[in-house]
């Protein structure tokens, strides 16, 4: 089977509703304000009242704090273990053998998030470039309602080794010429400029600058890959090198990370556990501007 590009557009996955081939599936997640002190950044909230409201027609819905998660790990969004991924995804029906496409209102970080899991679990699901809000603004039909789902599978993943790393693995690559790490939150948050809802201010020593907003248009889209190749070269990152991907949770980078693979490199890996970890741990060296 060829291995399909990550991104799909509107008009592409306009032309494949009703396919019985399809998986379509809306994975939106909000991050809500929690009080001053408190023990967490944000509340992860699904959503399933907003996919409710509306959603592109056929589509299922994933709860990735609450199904795709490990609940039981102190920092949200965290990956799992295989097998109780691959009862997740065999509620909702995932086939690997269809064609399985992603998306999320707002932003597209979580459809990419959930398209990066899947990768390493060996399938290759496609990200709905622009998202809802693209779909909406087009006038394309959307359907209100509770998802009606798919029929459930018995889905057996494939793991690629070495697409999630911890903080031992990132701290060890600090200050190889091999490898660039790449922090994917906004300038101000990567110089220590503002508060850090993650707790110390800062970035892992070393590690270059390039915003995941930066790589999205105001249309919600991704930015064309020449422009994303430049941002990315502007840092130092090459073909040649490893590339360790980090922001606040393990969402935002992998953005970065879809088009670097768009761009065809191969030696990349996320930080999952991200700032929500290495920002908390006083063991572990930071770095401000």
């Amino acid at each position: 089977m060829t291995t399909p590009t990550p991104l799909i557009s509107t008009e592409q996955l306009a032309g494949m509703l009703g396919d019985p081939n399809l998986r379509l599936y809306d994975c939106t997640t909000y991050n809500e304000p929690v009080p001053s002190g408190s023990a967490v950044p944000y509340r992860a909230v699904p959503g399933d009242k907003t996919f409710e409201a509306g959603h592109i027609p056929g589509a299922d819905f994933l709860d990735l704090q609450g199904e795709f998660s490990d609940t039981s790990a102190q920092q949200f969004f965290m990956m799992p273990g295989v097998a109780p991924l691959e009862a997740a995804f065999g509620r909702h029906g995932l086939d690997a053998t269809k064609t399985i496409v992603l998306y999320s209102i707002g932003t597209m970080m979580w459809s990419t998030r959930f398209w990066w899991m899947l990768r390493s679990l060996g399938v290759d699901a496609r990200v709905l470039d622009g998202g809802f809000d693209k779909w909406k603004e087009e006038g394309r039909p959307v359907e209100t309602g509770a998802p009606r789902g798919y029929p459930a599978t018995a889905f057996k993943a494939a793991p690629r080794a070495g697409f999630f790393v911890d903080q031992n693995a990132v701290e060890a690559r600090i200050g190889d010429p091999s490898t660039v790490i790449v922090n994917a939150l906004g300038p101000q948050f990567h110089r220590g400029l503002e508060p850090s809802r993650y707790g110390r201010p800062g970035r892992i020593p070393g590690s270059v600058n390039i915003p995941a907003s930066a790589l999205v248009n105001a249309d919600k889209t991704l930015t064309t890959l020449a422009d994303a190749e430049a941002k990315f070269a502007a840092q130092g990152v090459t073909r040649h090198k490893n590339v360790i991907c980090y922001c606040g949770g393990g969402i935002s980078a992998t953005i970065d990370l879809l088009l670097l693979t768009q761009l065809g490199y191969d030696r990349l890996t996320l930080y999952d556990a991200s700032m929500g970890e290495w920002a908390r741990d006083p063991a572990l060296p930071i770095e401000t501007d």
